[in-house]
């Protein structure tokens, strides 16, 4: 893995060098419109910020730049935004914290109102590099197998994954789970072990029938996955942590032949995603949809960030407009400790860009780590999770989280995404509106040098504004 207040003035706009504010608008008395509210994150320390609500006007010419928010035009209906319940993560939350503490930490990002509101996790099917040790759901000793997977158990997720999962499931009913294996058992493997190699041929049916126990296992445990991948990043087998290359015939031949139909004749509901790995090769999804029996029972397509462009997301889209996209992966770390380049390159690229090529859900890597990035074996060394949960149980909030929170906490399961004007190096923006039809949530950044000055036009009304270089603002209206 690589990677990477507001002083409000309707009639008086004083220029602030770190604060975005409203703008002055035309001489005369406009008609006070809907109320807008506000969050702010700059880089000059406004975290999250709400800042004094302003108003639509009517009225009023529009600026050279002006953002104008149709509602009219619809895209993908939204799952959520979320961060990955690594196996660290869930650790870390269970032993790392007292159970109040636990509890005020999983509402704060669960939770909505004033909660982050997170709606979407991963978690990894067995061991990946953020785990204390490695394994998988059905362990053999070397040279034997077990085909008829009767040791199949997920009873090591019953110290610290599941109960943090049920947990952040009661806080939020419309959290939606998905999971990817690292690696399946390594009887199954090229390798004999979790570690490289490719899947057998002869371990087709088995893997899926893996899929399938783990699926209802989980399901008995009150907890519902709603997608799976076949496998993290399968064209990457890392040497010291559990992983497995399968390439797209592969993918094919085990959605088509057997995991989609495992699934049908089982009437499990999970859908099945492509990929989950980087940008940087779409022709790999679309070789497994060009396949017609893959495809059939393939949802969508996954993808990380580590490589490529985020455009391929409407590469596929556009060639398989009947598919999905989903935005599985990323991770911030020490390669890339500057706050202020960070919260820029994460709301850009992740929240608005991810979301404006079509992907219908975002997860950042892991959760939660602690001050020395781990616990993991083997991998990433320096990544960074969306929290830091240091010893005493403290917290600090990275930049991952106020990247997240602009999106997370107003854009609700269900919200369509609505065409918006965004400007490329400038002013960058992605709009929402909320399944109850009346709330409306506007992502804004700043990625030029400079302050920008903008409008807002919706319905006929608009408002000015001033954003700082560098920062976000999320607008909020009914």
């Amino acid at each position: 893995m690589m990677l990477r207040a507001a002083t409000v003035a309707l009639a008086s706009g004083l220029a602030c060098a770190s604060n975005g504010h409203s703008a002055d608008g035309p001489p005369g008395p406009p008609t006070q419109g809907p109320a807008v509210q506000l969050w702010l994150t700059t880089p000059g320390g406004k975290l999250l910020s709400q800042e004094p609500v302003i108003h639509f006007a009517s009225g009023g010419a529009a600026l050279p730049t002006t953002i104008t928010v149709d509602e009219g035009t619809t895209y993908q209906e939204m799952v959520g935004f979320g961060a990955a319940i690594t196996d660290a993560s869930a650790w870390l939350l269970q032993n790392g914290m007292t159970a109040p503490q636990r509890e005020a930490l999983l509402q704060e990002l669960f939770g909505r109102n004033p909660g982050l509101g997170l709606s979407f996790t991963r978690l990894t099917m067995g061991a990946s590099d953020f785990s204390l040790h490695q394994y998988s759901y059905d362990d053999m000793p070397v040279g034997q197998t077990d085909s008829s997977l009767a040791q199949f158990s997920i009873d090591s997720n019953r110290a610290y994954v599941l109960p943090v999962v049920q947990r952040a499931l009661a806080i939020n009913p419309q959290l939606k789970i998905m999971a990817s294996p690292w690696s399946p058992p390594g009887w199954m493997k090229t390798t004999g072990s979790l570690i490289q190699g490719t899947l057998r041929p002869e371990a087709y049916a088995p893997f899926a029938e893996y899929f399938r126990r783990y699926i209802e296992s989980y399901r008995a445990e009150g907890v519902p996955i709603y997608a799976i991948t076949l496998q993290n990043e399968p064209h990457y087998e890392p040497a010291d942590y559990p992983g497995m290359r399968l390439d797209s015939p592969a993918r094919a031949q085990l959605i088509g032949q057997y995991l989609g139909p495992l699934f049908a004749r089982s009437g499990i509901g999970t859908i099945i995603l492509d990929w989950d790995h980087n940008w940087d090769e779409p022709q790999s999804p679309l070789q497994v949809l060009s396949d017609s029996a893959a495809a059939a029972y393939t949802a969508g397509v996954a993808w990380h960030c580590y490589a490529g462009d985020v455009s391929a997301q409407t590469v596929v889209h556009d060639a398989h407009p009947d598919k999905d996209a989903y935005f599985t992966e990323c991770s911030g770390g020490e390669w890339a400790p500057n706050f202020a380049d960070n919260l820029k390159w994460f709301v850009r690229t992740l929240i608005i860009d991810a979301t404006r090529d079509w992907a219908k859900g975002v997860i950042f890597w892991n959760l939660a780590l602690d001050d020395q990035h781990g616990p993991h074996t083997g991998g990433c060394g320096n990544c960074r999770g969306v929290v830091t949960i240091t010893s005493g149980g403290a917290v600090t909030r990275n930049v991952e989280y106020y990247a997240l929170g602009h999106a997370s906490r107003f854009v609700r399961p269900g919200a369509r995404r609505v065409a918006s004007t965004s400007f490329a190096g400038d002013l960058e923006t992605v709009a929402f509106r909320n399944p109850d039809d009346s709330s409306k949530a506007l992502i804004v950044v700043n990625t030029a040098a400079q302050e920008r000055t903008f409008a807002v036009r919706w319905s006929g009304q608009s408002f000015r504004y001033v954003l700082p270089a560098g920062a976000v603002v999320t607008f909020s209206w009914s």
